[in-house]
């Protein structure tokens, strides 16, 4: 069925959630990617949640995809449709249906139903019915695309797009391998779900802009920004969940002439990457918390020497191992203070898969113009999730890095003090034969060693203010919702959805509430105090642990900037997002208190 054979429907869907229950090696995550590969050619919105287990045994896994015809800002509180693969799956994510909705079933593998909330309980033989259509000697292998081709009979998807997205990723396999797919999903969107047909699933036409959509993850877009920013090269150590931006600039940096080096570990890593940025090139080094940790002293380094640097942070559970595979915002004090003594570096978070792309490039434009080192604070969520968007216009953003081999002159000083660090690459010629130097000691102007107390002063000033300069330029952060009012809510990195959906929620109720979201942590941008004196009530939404202080990481940064003793945390610490639920109960909590 084409979208143009679709049935007509007087009140189509306009979000649907679906979430996928069985086991990490059961392709759950691939079915959520096919699915959200089709909402972006559909001119759909999506946006994809899943847990995976940390063990490489595997285990209990879900895939969750949120499908809109309007704007999508979460993976959804409640699901409409679950999918269970196994009696395991049945049981723990019933819970996650609303009251009314969908369950599907293995009825080969569960089989004890629970009739509750009005849900509709439906078996389906996922794993015997893919048997009989691929050959016994499949085995279950493939009932991931059986359910796929189901849900799209279910949804009144565009079969003809799904079967070609099928067909282009197992196409690159073998004839074999394609044509047991094929058989899977044909049989999955055959398969006779009677006891729907009273129900409705007919999911609504997403709008075009007539502008190209993509569907990414947020490692990918963060590594296509870097690459759109003018960064060539780059070294890095894998680490769950920020591996695949290692992976995609190993593949893609020949391309444009640099190279990325994988090191026997995060010391090297970072220290491979500070010798790019003195040899004049603008580097990046990536990783997640752990790795992160061993980064600093080479990061203090790069903050010392003034050199251009971009670290990536995809944060993970902590501390130590902690939850590799789930998600926190723990890294950021570790980000602005981790480095031992005073060490200004810049520090920006992306708010969704669309902005990495362009967080990533912003970085590649502050790291040069101040010479600093940049740290992208993404998160465990964004760098997983899909999520369907506009194609960045590379027109626009894009850098053609130039190597300045230029010759200096007698009165080059590369660390002056009443003007920004510029480097003289090596094999750059002097006028004078004086070489300038490259230390993490103490400078003088020249870069060579000086431990006077008096330049220590001027040199910790020139480069503290680097970031004051930062902070007058920034622009103002994404605000939404009244412009003054009971409540704000502010936020940063992934909590930006669920805030603002919280923020339409309790409009809706009657409120006056407004959000604010942060991509640039530090420094933050000037005037922000102004804006929260227009507020009775200040909640910050963050997955951290509010500490000994009773605060978040971030609120103890407002508060510190702005004294300003209305602003409170709410925080979340299970290695989970938030649900748009918790943000509104919060806020109501508040709002009621005298």
């Amino acid at each position: 069925m084409s979208t143009n054979d679709q049935p007509a429907s007087s009140n189509p869907l306009h979000s649907a959630v679906i979430r996928l229950a069985g086991r990490s090696q059961d392709g759950i995550q691939s079915i959520g990617g096919f699915l959200a590969l089709l909402a972006g050619s559909t001119a759909r919105e999506v946006m994809t949640y899943m847990t995976i287990p940390s063990t490489i045994s595997g285990g209990a896994s879900i895939f969750q995809v949120h499908l809109g015809s309007g704007e999508v800002l979460h993976p959804g509180d409640e699901a409409d449709t679950l999918i269970a693969f196994y009696q395991e799956s049945y049981d723990n994510h019933l819970h996650s249906l609303r009251d009314g909705g969908i369950c599907f079933y293995d009825s080969d593998q569960v089989t004890d139903i629970i009739e509750e909330r009005g849900i509709v309980n439906i078996g389906v033989p996922f794993t015997s019915a893919t048997i009989e259509a691929i050959g016994g000697s499949a085995k279950d292998r493939g009932k991931n695309i059986f359910v796929l081709g189901m849900l799209c009979a279910v949804y009144h998807l565009d079969r003809d797009k799904l079967a070609d997205i099928v067909a282009r990723k197992f196409g690159k396999k073998s004839d074999d391998i394609l044509r047991s797919a094929m058989l899977a999903f044909d049989s999955g969107y055959a398969w006779p779900v009677h006891d729907i047909k009273r129900m409705h699933t007919v999911m609504a036409s997403g709008e075009s802009n007539g502008k190209k959509r993509i569907c990414a993850d947020g490692n990918t877009m963060i590594a296509l920004g870097l690459i759109a920013g003018g960064v060539r090269y780059g070294a890095a150590y894998p680490i769950t969940p920020s591996t695949t931006i290692m992976e995609i600039m190993r593949v893609e940096l020949p391309n444009y002439g640099g190279m990325f080096l994988q090191c026997e570990d995060e010391l090297a890593a970072v220290c491979m990457a500070i010798g790019m940025g003195y040899s004049g090139h603008l580097p990046v080094t990536s990783s997640s918390g752990p790795g992160i940790s061993l980064k600093q002293e080479g990061i203090g380094y790069a903050c010392m020497a003034e050199i251009p640097l971009i670290v990536v942070n995809v944060q993970r559970g902590g501390p130590s191992t902690g939850l590799p595979t789930s998600v926190e915002q723990s890294d950021l004090m570790q980000a602005i203070y981790g480095s031992h003594g005073d060490a200004p570096r810049v520090v920006l978070a992306p708010r969704n898969v669309k902005d990495c792309f362009y967080v990533a490039y912003e970085a590649c434009q502050l790291a040069r113009k101040y010479s600093t080192p940049v740290i992208i604070l993404s998160d465990q969520a964004i760098a997983t999730r899909i999520e369907a968007f506009t194609e960045p216009n590379l027109e626009k953003y894009w850098t053609e890095p130039e190597l300045d081999l230029s010759e200096r002159g007698e009165d080059f000083k590369p660390y002056p003090l009443e003007e920004l660090t510029r480097h003289a690459p090596p094999g750059s010629r002097s006028t004078a034969g004086k070489y300038p130097v490259v230390t993490g000691l103490e400078h003088d102007e020249w870069g060579h060693p000086s431990g006077n107390p008096i330049n220590h002063e001027k040199m910790t000033a020139k480069r503290r203010q680097k970031l004051l300069d930062i902070a007058e330029q920034l622009p103002e952060p994404p605000f939404f919702g009244d412009e003054s009012g009971e409540l704000l809510l502010v936020g940063w990195g992934s909590t930006y959805g669920p805030i603002k959906e919280a923020t339409l929620r309790l409009r809706k109720a009657g409120y006056k509430v407004g959000s604010l979201h942060l991509r640039h942590i530090h420094p933050l941008r000037s005037g922000l105090d102004e804006i929260f004196k227009r507020y009775t009530h200040i909640l910050v939404p963050e997955m951290n642990d509010q500490g000994a202080y009773g605060f978040g990481q971030l609120t103890t940064m407002l508060r510190a900037k702005t004294c300003n003793p209305a602003i409170q945390s709410l925080c979340k610490m299970q290695g989970l997002t938030f649900r748009i639920r918790e943000i509104t109960d919060a806020a109501e909590a508040m709002l009621a208190a005298k």
